[in-house]
């Protein structure tokens, strides 16, 4: 790990840059001012999904669903739970495939939920069906 690390804001998608070891301090935006790590998956769409996957100095777990998807609600508050155990060391995110059809098919997503591990911009790692919180939590840190 570097000494310092390139944290997007979940809330305004500014770039922030903080030593390591301060991603435990409760770090905030230097744009907007709110907490960079607050428990709870990024809402990810079209345009802010490149950014938060390739300027994440962190991994960057993305789930991504669909409203009409059963699993894919049954295991939302599954992600919640994970995203407050595995923050800050990773980046938990949502992308409704709906929404931005364009990058489920770019991203050869054929089944939902998918959760997929991106580091760098590059995907490392991918799991289909849902999952509970300690699950996610197990699989994404094997992954990492």
């Amino acid at each position: 790990m570097s000494d310092s690390q390139h944290i997007v804001c979940p809330h305004c998608d500014g770039i922030n840059r903080l030593p390591a070891f301060r991603l435990r301090d409760k770090p905030a935006c230097g744009k907007c001012k709110r907490p960079l790590f607050d428990a709870h998956p990024v809402e990810l769409n079209s345009s802010n999904f490149a950014l938060h996957i390739s300027r994440n100095d962190i991994p960057v777990l993305v789930d991504f669903w669909a409203p009409w998807c059963g699993p894919c609600r049954t295991m939302a508050p599954a992600f919640v739970q994970a995203a407050a155990q595995l923050e800050p060391e990773m980046r938990l995110a949502k992308l409704n495939t709906e929404d931005a059809k364009e990058l489920g098919t770019h991203y050869n997503i054929r089944s939902i939920p998918t959760l997929a591990l991106f580091r760098c911009g590059r995907e490392i790692a991918r799991q289909a069906g849902a999952m509970n919180a300690g699950g996610i939590v197990q699989w994404a840190r094997s992954k990492n």
